[in-house]
């Protein structure tokens, strides 16, 4: 789940706001013509982003003046209706742009987002710190336990209250106008810092010309870096990248261990090249101005500022979370190191292993372990079959089904568009999949919406949401076969998308809207029924010979289910702690040196250098370039939700129990948005969670 920010300057912003209001031409400035109001993809140009941002936000200025020069005496239906309701030109605009820029970006989105970045900001600021505006929903807050509004009534209230002050409302005017400044600085930085991230991923590319070199390589991943160097001009050679589908099986099977160190090195040294895309300079300057904003807050950090509002509460309970965690996970990861020094040991290697050899050795003690090799499996997980599976899955809980849209406008040829329709096959929203890399679009994979579940006219109107991903691509003939990580992977995002199909709420500041660490488990807890026998039976085809998925292979995959566990917990936890350290950072005025920062929390918390935090500094996209700042630790977190909920299905009988799959829905997707997070999670699991079914999961316990 993805960023969004917001530029320009004022005479610009005055002549586009002249040509845009009679624009008859500009889809932005109505409801899109278009079945299910889906983005009108086939006409919208580059140059109608800035005119629609222009006129969205003097639209919704307007709106809000007509509020606060109502005369009449504040009510929810002129006051907090009316802005909940403000802003839709400028919200269709924001969501389109932001979400092009991170899928299909070009120079000319990213100047836009430099321009309209600090631009939104200010816009926002001054709704925000609006006094008169401010004044009318207080009088309603402090009056909404008399004043017949109903329990969501006075949760909107509630909430655009608290958004209100904690977005400087209540500070003076001097005040309000450093804070102005810092977040439209932000906004700046932040763009900066996931155009460098790109540049950097995009600029390194291991060329091999000595077939030698590929030892050790399976044919599938040996035929996409030759597609790969063909399609970069340099046909008969091989190109690896740092995205994640190119290197990890490189890390994995490549017998040249100076190659491994090379393409290794070159991902985790990203943003830290000293070149004009270093990103050092730039997380210095937003952790300073992240800690000042806290204290003009009235916030010893900016940590404590942002968890106030979440499940955790504040930074001491995330720490003494993360540290019960780290203590579990750390010998276990030295264990498997210690396994991994014996196998290399025994081969005669004369090796100390290192980080670039992790993926090559913990291969290696799979196979001798659990007599299993992921290449086994890959063949059984085409995208198709993986994409199937999720069809099933969603039916089997929650009745909905499936159909592909060729005649849906789309935003590059390679999506794929479906319509997805209730039980009774009446139409419940639309889903974008977007599968491969390419340069135009950010690593990682998120799922976003076009369009969120709203209500209009007293009717419901139904998402239109968005998977992108980065996966291994088809080569030729060949489908694109997916790793087991890729798989789970494509459950998560799809386990968001359920999240925002299924939300029903009358107020957009509610419906679906959760605290930052609850909005992982919709989407963690779908990757548990990827593995189930149950469903691999009836999407793990052999893409060759049609064959069914094997009990054989079945049982490996699950035998080898704590694999590397100790790896992939420490890694995670390196960087949630490496997030709020720099979070927890109260003096506003001292320069950071990133490389001593990160280095000195590593060795406080005891990491073996074996090992780096899953996300370096410089390329650590979640927490400079996204919303997880102080929230890194939201994924091990909802951990413990999702572990414990996919347990109560197990313990059931029923991995598929329709009766608490229809729980799950209404308490913790559908009206996710009415309480608190956990309040939500025990109206369907009746308790709180136990955090022993994680530690389980994991092998650590």
């Amino acid at each position: 789940m993805r960023k969004i920010l917001l530029l320009l300057t004022i005479s610009t912003l005055m002549i586009m706001s002249c040509t845009t209001k009679n624009d008859k031409t500009n889809p932005f400035l109505s409801e899109f013509n278009t079945p299910y109001f889906v983005p009108d993809f086939d006409n919208i140009k580059i140059e109608h982003y800035m005119p629609a941002f222009t006129e969205g936000m003097k639209q919704q200025k307007a709106e809000i003046e007509a509020i606060t020069s109502n005369t009449e005496a504040p009510t929810f239906e002129n006051t907090i209706l009316a802005l909940d309701n403000s802003g839709e030109v400028l919200n269709r605009v924001s969501r389109v742009f932001f979400n092009i820029k991170e899928a299909n970006t070009n120079d000319e989105m990213q100047k836009i987002a430099r321009e309209v970045s600090p631009l939104l900001s200010s816009h926002s600021d001054e709704i925000s710190m609006n006094k008169e505006l401010f004044e009318r929903i207080k009088v309603i807050y402090e009056n909404r336990n008399n004043s017949n509004l109903d329990d969501q009534q006075i949760r909107v209230v509630e909430k655009y209250y608290s958004d209100f002050v904690r977005g400087g409302a209540n500070l003076n005017a001097e005040d309000q106008e450093k804070l102005t400044k810092i977040n439209k600085e932000l906004s700046t930085l932040t763009i900066n810092f996931g155009e460098n991230q790109l540049a950097e991923t995009n600029n390194f590319k291991l060329i091999i010309d000595n077939e030698a070199d590929l030892a050790g390589l399976p044919e599938n991943v040996i035929a996409t870096a030759a597609k790969t160097a063909t399609d970069l001009g340099e046909d008969g050679k091989w190109i690896f990248t740092t995205s994640k589908p190119s290197m990890i099986p490189f890390l994995q099977y490549a017998e040249n261990r100076d190659l491994r160190q090379k393409l290794y090195t070159a991902y985790y040294m990203r943003g830290d090249n000293n070149n004009e895309f270093d990103n050092k300079e730039i997380v210095s300057k937003i952790v300073k101005l992240r800690a000042e904003k806290a204290k003009i807050m009235g916030y010893k950090n900016f940590a404590e500022y942002r968890l106030e509002i979440n499940m955790a509460q504040n930074p001491d309970n995330v720490d003494k979370f993360l540290e019960n965690i780290w203590t579990a996970a750390l010998p276990v990861a030295k264990k498997e190191l210690k396994e991994m020094q014996a196998i290399a040991d025994r081969e005669g290697n004369n090796i100390k292993i290192e980080s670039w050899d992790w993926w090559y050795y913990a291969e290696k003690l799979r196979n001798e372990k659990y007599n299993f090799d992921e290449k086994e499996i890959i063949p059984y997980l085409s995208i198709d079959n993986v994409k199937n599976g999720i069809f099933i899955l969603s039916n089997k809980l929650y009745g909905i089904t499936f159909e592909q849209r060729t005649d849906l406008p789309k935003y590059h040829p390679d999506v794929e568009v479906f319509e997805i329709k209730n039980a009774d096959s009446t139409h419940a929203g639309i889903i974008y999949f977007d599968y491969f890399p390419r340069s135009s679009k950010s690593t990682g994979a998120w799922c976003t919406s076009f369009a969120p579940q709203q209500w209009k006219d007293g009717k419901r109107v139904e998402p239109v949401i968005s998977i992108v991903c980065n996966f291994t691509p088809p080569v030729g003939d060949t489908p694109a076969l997916l790793t087991w990580d890729e798989t789970a992977t494509l459950f998560h995002e799809f386990g968001h998308a359920l999240h925002g199909l299924f939300t029903e709420g009358k107020y957009k500041r509610t419906a679906g809207k959760v605290s930052r660490d609850y909005v992982e488990l919709p989407s963690q807890i779908l990757e548990n029924w990827a593995g189930t026998a149950e469903l691999l039976k009836q999407y793990a085809v052999h893409y060759q010979t049609g064959e069914i998925i094997p009990d054989e292979i079945i049982e490996k995959l699950h035998n080898s289910s704590l694999f590397n566990q100790g790896f992939n917990t420490v890694e995670n936890i390196a960087a949630c702690i490496l997030d709020m350290s720099y979070h927890k950072v109260e003096d506003a005025t001292q320069d950071i040196n990133v490389t001593e920062f990160e280095n000195q929390v590593m060795q406080k918390i005891g990491l073996i250098p074996e090992i780096l935090p899953r996300y370096r500094s410089t390329y650590f996209s979640h927490i400079f370039d996204g919303g997880y700042a102080s929230g890194y630790y939201v994924y091990m977190w909802a951990a413990v939700l999702d572990a414990d909920a996919f347990d109560y299905f197990v313990q059931s009988g029923d991995v598929f129990n329709p009766e608490l799959a229809a729980s799950f829905k209404k308490h913790c997707l559908a009206e996710c948005g009415n309480d608190e997070g956990m309040v939500q999670y025990v109206k369907f699991r009746g308790q709180e969670p136990s955090i022993d079914p994680l530690l389980k999961r994991n092998g650590l316990k």
